[in-house]
Formats: C-alpha cells, structure tokens, sequence
C-alpha cells in the first residue's frame, strides 16, 4: 500500500523537484499551496506524514501546526517542517508543536529529504 505524503508548500519548483523524486519510491503525494488548503487536506485524507513549509500566503505553517494539532488525529500525524527560515525561535516553536524535523531547504538535498520522509514513515 502507497503511503500518502501531503506537501503543503507554495513554491511549485519545490514541489516539482518533490514530485518527480518521489514517484520512484511509490508514494502517494497530495498537494497543499498555503497552510488553509493543507489543513483542509490533511484533516480529509489523513497522510502518513505531512511536509510543512512555515512562510506561505493565505495562512502560514506555524498557524496550520497549531490549528492541526487540535484536531483529535491531526494532534499524532507525521510533520517535517521543510522551511528557509533558522531562527531558533522557529525552531523551538516547531518542536513545542511536536514537528519530527526542522529542516532548512538550502541545507538539504532533495534525496536526503526523501530518505529521511522514508525512515519516519517506517517508524510508523
């Protein structure tokens, strides 16, 4: 059975590099541009894990984690914050809010990503 990703991002390059990568390791992705459609999304279909930018338009990731993290299943699912912003402030919240990983975009390679999505879905 495919796992399902939900990538709430609103760069499309971002999400592009995502899409193609992941089609080779059987995944399921479901696409967020802001963090209103993402909880919409997310609380309707449920994704093994969910990538989670923080500076998007509409409604920004840090307010979609805490609005997620009310909801009864949305309080346990799967978040990686794949953001550019390092302030240690936004780190901290992310883990007050019981995110998995903070990752910085310009730190990682898209493969590293997708091995790290893989192994937190496997601890599932």
């Amino acid at each position: 059975m495919k796992k399902k990703v939900l990538i709430i991002e609103d760069d499309m390059l971002t999400v592009e590099a995502f899409l193609k990568r992941c089609e080779s390791e059987n995944f399921e992705i479901v696409r967020g541009r802001n963090g209103e459609e993402g909880l919409e999304i997310a609380l309707r279909e449920h994704p093994d894990l969910i990538l989670l930018d923080i500076v998007m338009p509409v409604m920004d990731g840090e307010t979609m984690l805490k609005k997620l993290r009310q909801d009864d299943w949305g309080k346990n699912a799967k978040v990686m914050i794949l953001t550019n912003l390092d302030s240690s402030q936004k780190i901290m919240e992310a883990v007050n809010n019981n995110t998995f990983d903070y990752l910085i975009k310009s730190d990682w390679k898209i493969d590293d990503i997708v091995e790290k999505i893989k192994s937190k879905l496997e601890d599932k």
